[in-house]
């Protein structure tokens, strides 16, 4: 099975979930609903992006959740505790996710542990560490009637307006640049399909793969700026889960955990279909255990397929 049968399959897999919650949910099939799914595909649509780097290069990032949660932890304190202008505070977050980020790729590419490994530990050390910084306190950012709320609707939503999807569109293009057009991405597909091949051409895998880890710190920084605009209150230890609708958004889209093959166009694919699947469920008033039932069977479902397109190419 082909990368681009796979994305064939997710878009019709997206057509065909909405097409099923408008004939059978409440009230999906409206302008609001549409708003709801945009609106929750932001934050995610972020991490995932971050997350498809790291999986081409055939590693994973079990600390996205906790790190993405506990950097806007860490910017609510810059703010409310700190003094720190909101503006400098949303910067503070983006610099904690992307030392995490960093933290990762000195663990994986400098010292050799494994990445499934080194990002659990990773995501203990951010659910502990930024709670402490945090002193255990939710942290609040400001709302949009006050004078710094501001920032909702420059990251957000302006009047309605989906701010987020055009940040989301802006960050997503640059992404695929680096991916596609630069040799970052070149050395990502090369380390994800033989890095024993690409180390013995000269090349060190160790800084490169450092560097991948550091673009999906950052890009967990522009999720925690989202998910600050989008929830305000911000809780310490949570977190914990987030990374797993990332990497089956990737995975959905047709990036193999194997490494070597997947897209920026397919994860975005992935992210669409985890949304569609999440407000159709809740519009169809199921228990929140039967939806997470149901995101786990298409999220075995895709890796399945991933499976089988592994093992066909390998046979070629």
């Amino acid at each position: 099975m082909g990368e681009g049968l796979q994305k064939v399959l997710a878009i019709s897999a997206l057509v065909i979930l909405y097409l099923f919650f408008s004939r059978f949910g409440t009230h999906f099939a409206t302008m609001d609903t549409f708003v709801s799914i945009l609106d929750s595909s932001y934050y995610l649509g972020f991490l995932a992006i971050g997350m498809t780097f790291v999986i081409i290069t055939g590693g994973i990032d079990l600390s996205t959740g906790t790190v993405m949660v506990g950097s806007a932890l860490v910017g609510g304190v810059a703010y409310n505790v700190w003094g720190f202008p909101i503006a400098l505070a949303l910067g503070m977050a983006v610099l904690t996710a992307t030392l995490f980020g960093l933290f990762n790729g000195i663990l994986i590419g400098k010292l050799g542990l494994p990445p499934f490994i080194a990002t659990l530990g990773t995501q203990f050390i951010s659910l502990g560490f930024c709670a402490v910084i945090a002193k255990v306190q939710t942290q609040t950012y400001p709302s949009l009637s006050s004078p710094d709320g501001w920032f909702k609707m420059a990251v957000y939503k302006a009047h309605g307006f989906p701010v987020g999807a055009l940040w989301l569109v802006l960050f997503f293009v640059l992404a695929w640049i680096l991916l596609n057009k630069t040799i970052l991405g070149r050395y990502a597909y090369a380390m994800g399909s033989n890095e024993e091949a690409v180390e013995l051409s000269g090349i060190k895998t160790a800084n490169w793969k450092m560097l991948v880890y550091v673009v999906n710190g950052f890009f967990c920084g522009l999720a925690a700026v989202i998910y600050s605009a989008t929830y305000s209150s911000i809780t310490p230890q949570t977190g914990n889960g987030q990374e797993m609708y990332a990497i089956a958004a990737c995975v959905i889209g047709g990036t193999s955990l194997a490494g070597g093959i997947g897209s920026l166009w397919g994860t975005i694919l992935g992210v669409f279909v985890i949304c569609v699947l999440k407000t159709g469920l809740l519009s169809m008033q199921l228990p929140v255990q039967w939806q997470q039932v149901l995101i786990g069977v298409v999220v075995l479902l895709a890796v399945l397929m991933d499976v089988i397109r592994t093992r066909r190419a390998k046979k070629v």
